[in-house]
């Protein structure tokens, strides 16, 4: 069965992520950024075996493509370290559009992409990361949608339609 999904997000890992704004300011003249540090997750699973991951994103309108910063801070094994050792940086995934999660999780699997890293945010939103690396050259992120995700991509695109160029930074 064919499924149409539509690209939403390009993440790219980084090492700091204030520097990582700083630079992607810089080029593009895009902002405000809104950054999450130490992203509070739970139930976090690795290739099916329960794990640690402590990360920080920063997000950001560009367009209609939404792009996200994300690092990771401790050394677990993960999608991210997958790709990136420490000090390295690059692009890492595409997140696609709301779904639903475990149809969207089986259509892929029935592809023969497999998951790699899962977990939830204190919000109960989160996300499954695919390894679609050897086809794409990144991972495939498929959230677990509720209204605090929503709300998240609403506000960051209604800020970059606003933005007066001041306050590049928005912590969250």
């Amino acid at each position: 069965m064919l499924i149409k999904e539509r690209i939403i997000q390009n993440a790219y890992y980084v090492t700091q992520i204030d520097q990582a704004v700083e630079r992607w300011h810089r080029l593009w003249g895009i902002g405000p950024f809104f950054v999450r540090r130490h992203i509070e997750l739970e139930n976090i699973m690795y290739r099916g075996l329960p794990s640690e991951l402590e990360i920080s994103a920063a997000y950001v309108q560009a367009g209609e493509l939404m792009i996200e910063l994300v690092t990771q801070h401790n050394k677990a094994p993960s999608i991210f370290r997958e790709m990136y050792s420490a000090g390295e940086e690059g692009f890492h995934h595409v997140a696609i559009d709301f779904g639903d999660h475990e149809r969207q999780i089986a259509h892929y699997h029935s592809l023969g992409f497999h998951s790699v890293t899962s977990f939830l945010t204190k919000e109960k939103r989160g996300a499954t990361y695919l390894d679609t690396i050897a086809m794409l050259g990144h991972a495939l992120e498929i959230y677990i949608v509720n209204d605090s995700l929503k709300a998240l991509y609403s506000d960051v695109r209604k800020a970059s339609e606003n933005w007066d160029g001041q306050d590049l930074v928005i912590e969250l």
